[in-house]
């Protein structure tokens, strides 16, 4: 699978994860009536995060939202926090997958920088979809836990019927986003992978020419450059070769070597 379309694939699988968070925290039908000991009924009751409402055998729905906050549990407040959290890290992280698209040119952005956005979505979406799937499976777990006390309650001989309730469909709808968005977010990060520009294993050297080639000699006092004239010897029975002394100096021949 190449990079790009494993880009675009977890882009619009996140897309749809974050959508379907979206849905499902608007929804009302988070707990609904259990009609397991009373099928027919000319009320039906349902629940959501933010209402609750009452619908009639005659077609008619009432809804009537919360006007409390601090009345609510501090589990079903949660849940709000969470769920609103996924929403808002899903909306920033298709924000910023946006820009990261490798099929997508925005001036001249290198391919390390969409990297690093693709791995920062992608981190985005897997923290939104690890939220969706927590909130949801904290409010699961309260109607749970509602239901079998309702229902100990009912068999230990009370007169008044408790009004049980059961999983609605937002809570399979969250699962199924936040699973989609966790999805997407690890195919973002394994997109990432490949806009990374491979470094080269060679390692290269510049050379800077100087302007002068110097050299140095090991005499204490003479230091000549590469430039200086080179003496022109006569070969001949009276012109030897000048000879370093061991000190360093130029011996030149001596008068005696010319007769």
């Amino acid at each position: 699978m190449s990079t790009t379309v494993c880009q675009v694939m977890g882009f619009i699988v996140s897309s749809l994860g974050v959508a379907g968070c979206i849905v499902s925290t608007a929804m009302d039908m988070w707990s609904t009536q259990d009609l397991y000991d009373n099928p027919v009924t000319a009320v039906f009751q349902y629940q959501g995060l933010w209402r609750s409402c009452v619908k009639q055998s005659s077609g008619f729905t009432e809804c009537r939202p919360y006007f409390t906050i601090l009345g609510l549990p501090a589990m079903f407040q949660a849940v709000r926090a969470l769920m609103i959290v996924g929403i808002v890290l899903g909306i920033l992280g298709l924000l910023v997958c946006v820009f990261a698209l490798k099929c997508i040119r925005i001036g001249s952005m290198e391919d390390s920088a969409k990297a690093n956005m693709t791995l920062t979505s992608g981190i985005m979406f897997i923290v939104a979809g690890l939220c969706a799937i927590t909130g949801v499976s904290v409010f699961a777990n309260m109607l749970v836990t509602n239901f079998w006390m309702s229902t100990a309650n009912m068999y230990q001989g009370m007169q008044n019927i408790q009004t049980r309730y059961t999983f609605g469909s937002a809570l399979f709808v969250g699962w199924v986003a936040g699973g989609l968005a966790l999805i997407g977010g690890i195919m973002m990060c394994l997109a990432c992978r490949g806009l990374v520009p491979e470094e080269s294993h060679y390692k290269a050297v510049s050379y800077n020419a100087s302007g002068r080639n110097i050299s140095y000699r090991t005499g204490p006092y003479k230091v000549g450059s590469g430039y200086e004239p080179e003496v022109k010897t006569r070969k001949g029975a009276g012109y030897e070769e000048a000879a370093r002394s061991e000190d360093g100096r130029r011996s030149y021949p001596s008068k005696h070597d010319y007769v």
